[in-house]
């Protein structure tokens, strides 16, 4: 995983007792030898992490951990906020990275951590700790516990059946595309009805093409800005793909996405790595794999990635102690290992090698040709740049806009606040 050293840094609002840090229970005190409660609020599934998190209760009797799913992931940003700043949050919470996690920092909603408290903190890249630390201060407020990767999956049955290979070019890429869709069989499984999507598939596709971490350092540096050529060329493959994407593209959801490729409707599917475990458990039969999209101009593609979010602590938490103790045990290997093992993701652990063979493949593939997914670098202002981008490639795809405007877009919110 050597190239995370190059990273810059996919439910109802809960705000009731249940939902407290300080039950029943909580008022009680690991020293008093009672057993406290530590809520833990994330967006994935609670099952899983329930899982996870009995491995550390079981060599720490006196604390139980409750795991806490909103599954309405969009919603989480303002469910946390509410919660963290009132009496009714959690103990420990999922923090978006990078610029998500700023607002939080700046109302001392956090406590910072230090390698003293966490020791695994200090075998972490300082890379992959920036997606957890705050921008002004430099503390870090959060253990980070994935990395993504984005990429294409596909059907490998689907490919074997139509005598396809994964593409070693561009035009290979689009032959197969062309074949796919003349066998009724829908290339690319994807839609931009929900526009957080498109900056994802336009990385996948586009990120070769304007340069990867080597153009966005020139935009941070103010050398080049997003109106350039390779930036507009990246983006626009998303309208040269589109006869490649289902009907009315920008009117399927990402359900909708999923479920076409799920149900054998669709070969490929661009997205993020947290799909494995969405069509894992949704469409077991069908047996996966992955590319990175060629370099349009021809040469091995490079494969965006970054920092997914990171444990952090409650300012407001009334067991700060068995709190980051657990925080450290979150920066461990084994619960690396664990969260690699139990969810089929990368994690941001140092040291964890992933047992799964896909796994493995993308790992080692991320770590030869990653790059930065530039809109984790490039998320900043009110509105967000991600949030004026995301709408801007949607009028794009609806042919509202051209390529070029779209990226005009974003250039000029990025100017806001860079």
């Amino acid at each position: 995983m050597r190239r995370l050293a190059g990273l810059a840094a996919a439910a109802l609002l809960c705000v009731t007792a249940a939902c407290s840090p300080s039950n029943s229970n909580d008022s009680s005190s690991s020293s008093s030898g009672s057993k406290v409660t530590l809520s833990v609020w994330g967006w994935g599934p609670a099952e899983n992490y329930q899982k996870m998190f009995a491995e550390y209760e079981k060599e720490n009797s006196n604390v139980k951990i409750e795991a806490r799913s909103f599954t309405a992931a969009t919603e989480y940003d303002t469910i946390l906020s509410t919660g963290l700043a009132g009496d009714s949050g959690p103990d420990l919470a999922w923090l978006r990275p990078g610029a998500q996690l700023q607002p939080l920092v700046e109302a001392g909603r956090l406590t910072p951590l230090t390698t003293e408290q966490v020791p695994g903190l200090k075998d972490f890249d300082k890379n992959v700790l920036r997606a957890a630390t705050g921008d002004k201060d430099g503390k870090v407020y959060g253990v980070p516990f994935a990395v993504q990767t984005l990429q294409v999956v596909y059907n490998k049955k689907i490919f074997a059946d139509n005598g396809i290979q994964p593409p070693k070019t561009w035009a290979d890429m689009t032959a197969a595309a062309d074949k796919l869709k003349a066998n009724k069989i829908i290339p690319f499984a994807f839609g931009g009805k929900d526009d957080w999507v498109l900056p994802i598939a336009a990385s996948i596709f586009g990120t070769s093409q304007w340069g990867g971490d080597a153009f966005l350092a020139d935009v941070k540096a103010k050398k080049k800005k997003f109106t350039d050529p390779a930036f507009v060329a990246g983006i626009d493959e998303l309208n040269k793909l589109k006869p490649y994407f289902p009907d009315n593209v920008a009117g399927v959801s990402y359900t909708d996405a999923q479920i076409l490729f799920s149900s054998g409707k669709a070969a490929m599917y661009p997205g993020g790595l947290w799909e494995l475990g969405f069509f894992g458990k949704n469409a077991p039969n069908v047996e996966l794999g992955v590319f990175t999209p060629p370099a349009p101009a021809g040469g091995q593609g490079l494969m965006p990635g970054f920092t997914d979010g990171s444990y952090g602590v409650s300012a407001k938490s009334k067991h700060q102690a068995e709190a980051l103790k657990f925080e450290s045990w979150l920066a461990t290997k084994q619960y690396g290992q664990l969260y690699t093992d139990t969810l089929s993701q990368l994690s941001a652990v140092p040291g964890v090698e992933p047992k799964d063979p896909l796994l493995k493949e993308v790992s080692t593939t991320f770590g030869a040709h990653g790059a930065s997914y530039f809109m984790n670098e490039f998320a900043y202002g009110n509105p967000s740049s991600q949030t004026v981008f995301s709408k801007a490639l949607q009028e794009m795809l609806l042919g509202r806009i051209t390529a070029q405007e779209a990226a005009a877009r974003l250039d000029k919110s990025v100017a806001t606040w860079l």
